[in-house]
């Protein structure tokens, strides 16, 4: 393996660890529930403090790592064509928030001074991205380790767009929890400036919290099941409307229909470890009265939390098993399966006992390592080509 790699492995421990310093537990669960105080001023105590110095300092890891990349990325010299023709006021397929934000850098920068417009991009959906693990990650450290591991913050060295877009999606996911359905929305909106493909979180993320909230029923699942069989049977129509949108993906490289096992196995894992999750809590509430009052209300948010959460894994798995025919559908997937970061540390630590917890914990630790080393041998390759890591600095 390359040098380079080994700034990506330290760059994942150095964030895991400092992880560790955050005490986030306290601020996510305010951050679900919303209301007036949520976001009240109050003083600034030593751990808050503390929080603060450490996810600043994660922050300007990757921030730092992302904006001074060059050369790095299979798209990184088409966006440089891209923007020279944004200038040029020649078309691009690209969305208008993306044309004018990098005429705006241009005007400002000047001509084919591209490193800054690569910077703006970087340090926006970094920052969207961290302030979304702040404001939902309760286990921190756990979901950091998981975000990076994922290959989440290494992929956004590609595709700039859609990872802006991505980030934007995972930061709006606390407005569909506390139900401020217009700030998600126009959060959404202002992403599909950049992505268009942003804008299907829109029905998703408020059909997943609706069924969190009031159950699934039987004829949920008749819907879901007629539309699981229109995408067995209507892939041509679907493939009509989507070449509709995107019509130069019909037939390019973009359109292969391959299955990603990789991401399979990360739904299934995940509702495995839900399963085993469940089987524990029930038999500790066999065993201990039901609490009253406002602790059994916040237990309640956070129940429907974590079942929006899994219900976007089962969205994503159906993704993944029956849109292979739709052309870049990880990037679908991506959008529902993303807050398994949040999840999985979730559903480890509601299993109180010892022993099971520290095995799930420590498996699913492993796995996801095993498998943060498997992408780091795939991003040589000719269509990610984030390996091997170029910077302007020393470079």
């Amino acid at each position: 393996m390359e040098k380079s790699a080994l700034i990506y492995v330290f760059l994942t421990f150095g964030c895991a660890v400092l992880g560790l310093l955050v005490r986030n537990e306290a601020y996510a669960r305010a951050g679900h529930r919303g209301g007036r105080a949520y976001g009240e001023y109050a003083p600034v105590n030593r751990e808050q403090a503390r929080n603060l110095v450490a996810e600043f300092a994660i922050y300007c890891l990757l921030a730092g790592v992302s904006a001074c990349r060059i050369a790095t990325g299979h798209d990184y010299w088409v966006y440089r064509e891209n923007f020279k023709i944004i200038a040029q006021d020649r078309h691009v397929s690209s969305e208008i928030g993306f044309n004018l934000t990098v005429k705006a850098l241009i005007a400002l920068f000047g001509y084919d001074n591209y490193l800054p417009i690569f910077g703006f991009f970087s340090v926006i959906t970094v920052f969207l991205f961290v302030k979304a693990l702040h404001d939902q990650g309760r286990h921190y450290a756990f979901s950091v380790f998981l975000f990076m591991a994922c290959g989440y913050y290494f992929y956004s060295m590609n595709s700039v767009r859609y990872y802006l877009a991505l980030a934007a999606a995972l930061f709006s996911m606390k407005y569909v929890l506390r139900r401020e359905y217009g700030k998600f929305i126009l959060v959404i909106l202002l992403a599909a400036f950049f992505h268009k493909t942003v804008l299907l979180v829109i029905p998703a993320y408020l059909l997943a919290e609706y069924l969190a909230r009031g159950g699934i029923k039987k004829w949920h699942c008749v819907v879901m099941a007629l539309f699981l069989i229109s995408l067995v049977f209507g892939q041509r129509f679907y493939r009509f409307i989507i070449f509709k949108i995107y019509p130069y993906y019909e037939n390019s490289h973009f359109d292969v229909g391959r299955l990603s096992y990789a991401n399979l196995a990360k739904c299934l894992g995940t509702f495995a470890l839900a399963g085993l999750a469940w089987f524990f809590v029930r038999k500790d509430k066999g065993e201990k009265p039901k609490d009253r009052g406002p602790c059994e209300e916040a237990r309640r948010e956070e129940e429907i939390c974590m079942r929006f959460y899994l219900i976007l894994t089962a969205f994503g798995l159906v993704a993944f098993c029956c849109g292979g025919f739709v052309p870049e559908v990880t990037r679908i997937g991506y959008y529902l399966i993303i807050p398994q970061i949040f999840l999985i540390p979730e559903l480890i630590f509601k299993i109180k006992q010892g022993l099971v917890r520290e095995i799930c914990k420590w498996g699913t630790i492993l796995a996801f390592a095993g498998y943060f080393f498997l992408i780091l041998r795939k991003m040589y390759e000719a269509d990610v080509r984030i390996l091997p890591y170029l910077n302007w600095i020393f470079d």
